[in-house]
């Protein structure tokens, strides 16, 4: 079974590159990755936040938010 995975950014620079080589190097056999840009939606920032992220980019695999670098806090892009 593969794990609900979403990987969260707002296409700056620093969450482009962690999308590159972070989420898009996850085995698509093991991992079920949604990519989710908050800057084209919006609506999504409260599912980001409800998953724990506090900014991006973050990727939530299996529940649990991971924050790669420090791109925007959440609050920024509201």
């Amino acid at each position: 079974m593969k794990l609900k995975t979403r990987f969260y950014h707002a296409g700056c620079p620093v969450c482009v590159e962690a999308e590159n080589k972070i989420a898009h190097a996850l085995d698509p056999a093991r991992y079920d990755v949604e990519i989710v840009h908050l800057g084209e939606q919006k609506s999504r920032i409260a599912e980001a936040e409800t998953s724990g992220v506090k900014s991006v980019p973050a990727l939530v695999l299996d529940g649990v938010p991971l924050h790669i670098n420090f791109g925007a806090s959440i609050d920024d892009l509201k």
